[in-house]
Order: C-alpha cells, then sequence, then structure tokens
C-alpha cells in the first residue's frame, strides 16, 4: 500500500492482549508478538496477525497503534529480523534517540495506549525515505 505521503511497510491487527500488558504500560513499555508466540508468553503481549510484513522500523517512521500515532526515534539492530520472523517488537515510550537494548522501538516519552483486539499496528515510512537503522 503506498501514498503519495508514505508507504505502509507493516500492518497488522491485534487478535489478543495479556492480562499483564497494563502493568507494563505504567513503564512505557509494550512488548507485541505474533499471534503464533508459545503461551508463556501471552500474558505479557499484545498478540497480533500480519497484513502487510513488508519491513521493520526505522527511525523516523510513524507508528499507528490502536488510534495513537508516533514517530519513532531510534530503533535496535535485531528489531526488523524480530518483527518479521516473530511479530516480536519492545515499543518503550522513553523519548531516547540511541536504544538502550538491541531489540527497542524507542518512541516519546507519554504514555502508550491500552489496546484491545481488532486494533491496528502500523508503520509508515514516508515518501522518498532512505535512511537506514
Amino acid at each position: 500500500m503506498t501514498t503519495s505521503d508514505s508507504q505502509v511497510v507493516w500492518e497488522s491487527e491485534v487478535t489478543q492482549v495479556g492480562g499483564q500488558v497494563e502493568a507494563f504500560l505504567d513503564h512505557g513499555l509494550l512488548i507485541f508478538f505474533g499471534d503464533n508466540a508459545p503461551a508463556e508468553l501471552h500474558d505479557m503481549s499484545v498478540l497480533h496477525r500480519a497484513a502487510i510484513s513488508d519491513d521493520g522500523p526505522r527511525a523516523g517512521d510513524l507508528l499507528l497503534v490502536g488510534g495513537t500515532e508516533m514517530e519513532v526515534l531510534a530503533v535496535g539492530h535485531v528489531v526488523r529480523d524480530n518483527l518479521l520472523n516473530l511479530g516480536h517488537l519492545d515499543l518503550k515510550a522513553d523519548g531516547r534517540t540511541e536504544p538502550n537494548l538491541p531489540g527497542d522501538v524507542c518512541v516519546r516519552t507519554g504514555d502508550l495506549p491500552l489496546l484491545k483486539a481488532g486494533d491496528t499496528f502500523r508503520i509508515t515510512r514516508p515518501a522518498g525515505s532512505d535512511q537506514e537503522n
């Protein structure tokens, strides 16, 4: 899917939200896994099923998480492979411009949304962006 302004590189639908997800939100953390993740990860994760899985996030991309849009500030070096292979991503609202851990995706400091089944998780890339992670 492409528009003149941006390209969707990832899009998925939330299938389940674990019981502990809200507690992690209090610490600025939202953990995603593909809906085929092992059962022991379900309680702490947002499970989702990809419809578009062309790439992982890069700094400067926009995330739509539920109804909340935010700019990606930093991306760890294993994020792309984790997302494409496992549907896994650790979203941290810490405002960092350099990731603390190799699996971090950093966005502005603030509240992350509590998702529900049926919500959208989307990554869009500005048109003409050739920035690397």
